[in-house]
């Protein structure tokens, strides 16, 4: 990825990449985590962390930048990004759907239960988030909850005893809360 000049200001915004390539990305989110949690190498799992949590993941945009204004490498960035599994380079949906297929739950039928998840959502196998951005469908190896098998978590809070029939209407219910009709 080419060099991206840092901000000096909070209200700068990049824009484009090349003739070819119109991109504007605002830099001033980043600019605030930075002004929070500093520019320390000691803080590149936070500040990686803030930034996931806003826009749902790691823009690519935001390696190149950061390096700039922490003054480390790029590689460094982008090696911790991807060495641990909580971070995502891929864009996530609003609800992000965690179903565990460790022993327990697995056993107590996990797979059927991502099958009908996957169905309802029309995710082509290899896919994880819809294409409106509104659901992310990811499988674990455990969540921790086996008495409650089989669980899935959605954004985190657990949802205990699930099945196929459950799981589709658990998304049902998040697709009218969002206004949309499930189909």
């Amino acid at each position: 990825m080419p060099f991206m000049p840092f901000a000096t200001h909070k209200t700068h915004i990049y824009t484009g990449r090349g003739r070819d390539m119109e991109n504007t990305f605002d830099y001033t989110v980043l600019d605030g985590i930075l002004a929070r949690l500093g520019t320390a190498e000691s803080a590149i799992i936070a500040i990686l962390q803030e930034v996931q949590e806003h826009y749902r993941y790691l823009p690519r945009e935001v390696f190149g930048y950061l390096a700039g204004r922490m003054g480390v490498p790029q590689a460094r960035l982008f090696s911790v990004a991807t060495f641990y599994e909580n971070f995502s380079l891929s864009p996530k949906g609003k609800y992000v759907i965690k179903v565990c297929d460790g022993t327990a739950c697995h056993v107590r039928k996990s797979i059927p239960i991502l099958g009908r998840m996957r169905r309802e959502l029309a995710l082509p196998e290899g896919k994880h988030t819809t294409s409106d951005l509104l659901f992310t469908v990811e499988t674990v190896s455990c969540l921790g909850a086996c008495g409650l098998a089989p669980v899935i978590t959605v954004n985190d809070k657990v949802y205990p005893a699930m099945t196929p029939d459950t799981a589709a209407a658990l998304l049902a219910e998040l697709r009218k809360e969002e206004g949309h009709d499930a189909d």
